[in-house]
């Protein structure tokens, strides 16, 4: 393809002149105006010349679950942009169930001489795992930064969304349209999101709808964090009458739908779901799906800021960067139904 000095300066916001010199690596522009006309040249399809791809960068490794949830290829994609933009490549290990292990990626990103590790929801996470691994690459001090799960036996810098926060403003959002009986369905307990959305479950439910603690303990289902985890919780809370469900996630949040409309309920006039994360495609659900947006690019380039200070020698805080996300309001939560609009059955809620 060739190359239009035209196209890339209109692009850039720059003269074809500044253009040419990036092009033939001549100096006299600034590193912002440079990378404005190398993003044009990306953003056009054009080829960089040779003389402008960057040598073998450095390598840090980032450790994500599984790709079938969007909000962590979301998570991947700003981590990695941005690790480009200061010379460094993003080894990605995507923990696939049944596949690699996180140790087996850790010591694979080690044999590579990566210069420092992001994990983005990884083994820290799990409030049972061992602490071992981390705290032997903190020995080798190997720079790491972890992602969502705070831990406090393990001295590293964290970076997290406010998950208590999150379910509290669902819940209060939630009882402002007269809901009461509200369910959570969530995942795993072993998981310190699971502790933290289920903490922010229970405050919001004390301080919203006047229900007793052991009645609130009953509107929560632990489960896996999938769609079909979703549904499976959400059949039992809407068992147990619930009007609204909280799904701990947009997934699950797919799955409570798929229950209630499995019933011949109407999402949201018959019970309200919501989500959390506000990933890819929730706005484009039916009905779009009201859920919490986590501040995926705040956190990410705190990650990535923080794991390069550690590699140039400046050592990071060692408490918790903790993020407060923002409701979004969409058209899966109404006001709660009238009772004369419900009949209890056996199984469910059903319409008279």
């Amino acid at each position: 393809m060739t190359t239009r000095l035209a196209d890339i300066a209109a692009h850039a916001g720059v003269s074809e002149a500044t253009v040419s010199r990036v092009l033939n690596g001549k100096p006299g522009v600034s590193p912002t105006t440079r990378q404005a006309v190398l993003t044009a040249l990306d953003v056009l399809g054009y080829e960089r010349p040779a003389r402008l791809r960057q040598q073998r960068a450095g390598l840090i490794g980032l450790i994500i679950p599984e790709l079938t949830n969007p909000i962590f290829p979301a998570f991947a994609e700003v981590i990695e942009s941005a690790l480009a933009r200061h010379g460094y490549m993003a080894v990605l290990c995507s923990q696939a169930p049944g596949g690699v292990a996180e140790d087996d990626y850790i010591e694979m990103l080690l044999e590579r001489g990566v210069a420092g590790i992001i994990f983005v929801n990884g083994l820290h996470a799990n409030a049972n795992s061992d602490r071992a691994r981390y705290a032997r690459l903190l020995e080798q001090a190997l720079p790491i930064v972890l992602v969502n799960g705070h831990r406090p036996d393990i001295d590293a810098p964290y970076v997290s969304n406010d998950d208590v926060a999150s379910m509290e403003a669902v819940v209060a959002h939630l009882a402002a349209m007269g809901h009461r009986r509200i369910g959570l369905a969530i995942g795993q307990d072993v998981y310190v999101p699971t502790r933290r959305k289920t903490e922010g479950f229970r405050r919001g439910m004390a301080a919203h709808t006047g229900l007793a603690p052991d009645e609130v303990d009953e509107l929560v289902v632990n489960t896996m964090y999938t769609v079909e985890g979703g549904q499976a919780a959400a059949a039992k809370l809407l068992d147990a009458g619930c009007t609204a469900i909280c799904g701990g996630n947009d997934i699950m949040a797919l799955g409570a739908i798929r229950a209630a409309r499995a019933r011949g309920l109407q999402v949201p006039d018959d019970v309200s779901v919501t989500g959390m994360d506000d990933s890819l495609l929730t706005a484009y659900l039916d009905p779009p799906l009201t859920t919490v947006r986590q501040s995926v690019r705040e956190m990410s380039m705190a990650a990535v800021s923080t794991v390069l200070d550690e590699i140039r020698g400046t050592r990071a805080p060692r408490t918790e960067l903790l993020y407060r996300p923002e409701l979004v309001v969409r058209r899966s939560t109404a006001p709660a139904p009238a009772a004369a609009r419900l009949t209890r059955v056996k199984g469910g809620l059903t319409p008279p």
